[in-house]
């Protein structure tokens, strides 16, 4: 019974989904870096141009700095986002020449800046502040002492610069999502688009049609046009097995039929009583070989086209091999033959099968033996194993079996090349059927010096073992 489990494009599309997803977060993360650190880096460079230019405006009277901060180093820091600016310059002593920072600098952040210009983010009064330092020797006529410079903003317009240059870039980015996403259905439906064709291909077949395909298809498909290819062709093999087997059987049972019409018409037309005794027992001897015969095809058909054997209890080999042989010891067909027991195993000699169908197997082996050797002559029945399988073997001293003949007797209504007899040629056909139902092996063998040996290996279980 097939079971729906899901779809295949939308399989395709969540993975797709979720890596796209996962190199998005990943994308996002660091395009929200990146916008800060652009802004970061914007603003730092206005504040060094700051600094530079109030740098530029230090004058020296009386050994003294004095400075008048230009409107140019304020206007570097100016922006649309209204920030507050501010600046402190510092003599060599930490003094403040001129400031309007709310704060001082302090001593560490001016040892620092001493040995290279540095860029700090500081709290002050609930605000984020963003301060550049950096000393400056100056060229004093009297002296040269350094001084240092401070310039300093609060962060809203950096901020707000990186939430701009983030906001473009997720833009750009849910933009290419979109046509990513596009474009990823236009490719799942072409990519499945072969396995639509075969779906279409199958789908138009006749019943009946087991020709191999005739499609092209990707590399992915190649396995699956294969299996269904080899498919096929064990349909095609089965269905012409099967017409053989119906014109084979209907052949077989049509020669008795005819005969015992032909006999029936024969009586009819004599006015004799003891014609009439004796058509009426060709009628009935052919009507037994016509009544075996159909019991034979349908033990076949069964044999052939039910399902596999179910979980079964595990059997006695040994016990049912003594069993049948006693059973037919006592017919009239094994009158004239001298049917006989080998020593059997004096240990354990479990199988996992069927009652009815070793059973089945053994009658058919022994009516084979019985109907193809000539009266005299002995049929030995017997039981080996090893730890891992048992061999059943009947052998008989009869005028065996080609070689050649000897690969043909599993197919039915196959005689091995002889027609003195009433044998109907189904026996090992039956017989190798019931070793494949239960996972054995038939083999075939000329017996010295002359004569035939039927084997069949089927594996051992324990007796412990339970279905």
């Amino acid at each position: 019974m097939i079971e729906v489990s899901g779809s295949l494009k939308r399989r395709l599309a969540v993975w797709l989904l979720v890596t796209v997803s996962g190199l998005g977060a990943l994308l996002m993360v660091e395009a929200w870096w990146s916008a800060h650190r652009a802004a970061q880096r914007a603003y730092d460079s206005q504040l060094e141009a700051a600094a530079l230019t109030i740098a530029e405006a230090v004058q020296w009277q009386q050994g003294e700095p004095v400075v008048e901060i230009p409107a140019a180093a304020l206007q570097i820091l100016a922006t649309r986002h209204q920030e507050r600016v501010f600046y402190a310059v510092l003599d060599a002593d930490g003094e403040a020449v001129s400031t309007n920072m709310p704060f001082a600098i302090s001593p560490s952040w001016r040892e620092r800046a001493a040995h290279a210009p540095r860029a700090l983010t500081t709290e002050f009064d609930g605000t984020s502040w963003r301060l550049y330092g950096r000393e400056y020797d100056s060229a004093g006529w009297v002296s040269q002492e350094p001084v240092q410079i401070w310039v300093g903003h609060t962060r809203e317009g950096r901020l707000a610069l990186a939430d701009e240059l983030f906001e473009r870039t997720v833009s750009r980015f849910v933009a290419m999502v979109l046509l990513a996403g596009v474009l990823m259905a236009m490719a799942l439906r072409v990519a499945l688009g072969p396995m639509r064709r075969l779906r279409r291909q199958l789908r138009a077949r006749e019943a009946d049609d087991m020709r191999p395909l005739d499609a092209r298809v990707p590399e992915e498909m190649r396995e699956l046009a294969q299996t269904l290819d080899h498919l096929f062709a064990r349909q095609r093999q089965s269905r012409e097995a099967l017409l053989r087997f119906t014109a084979d059987a209907s052949h077989q049972l049509k020669t008795p039929l005819a005969g015992l019409q032909s006999v029936s018409e024969l009586a009819l037309k004599s006015p004799e009583p003891a014609d009439w005794h004796a058509a009426l027992g060709a009628v009935h001897e052919g009507a037994a070989r016509t009544s075996r015969l159909a019991g034979q095809l349908l033990s076949l058909g069964r044999l052939r086209h039910v399902e596999e054997a179910g979980e079964v209890a595990p059997l006695d080999l040994a016990a049912l091999l003594r069993e049948t042989l006693l059973d037919w010891a006592g017919r009239e067909a094994a009158r004239y033959h001298d049917l006989g027991l080998d020593e059997l195993p004096a240990g354990p000699s479990y199988v996992r099968a069927e009652a009815w169908a070793l059973r089945e197997l053994l009658g058919n082996l022994i009516d084979n033996a019985l109907r193809y050797t000539p009266p005299g002559s002995t049929i030995t029945l017997g039981l080996t194993g090893d730890a891992e399988t048992l061999t059943l073997y009947v052998e008989d001293d009869g005028p065996g079996v080609p070689a050649e003949a000897r690969e043909r007797l599993l197919q039915p209504f196959e005689r091995g090349g002889r027609q003195d007899t009433d044998g109907s040629g189904l026996g090992l056909a039956i017989v190798d059927s019931i070793a494949r139902r239960f996972d054995g092996r038939l083999s075939l063998a000329e017996r010295s010096p002359h004569g035939l040996a039927v084997r069949l290996h089927l594996p051992r279980c324990a007796e412990e073992e339970t279905p």
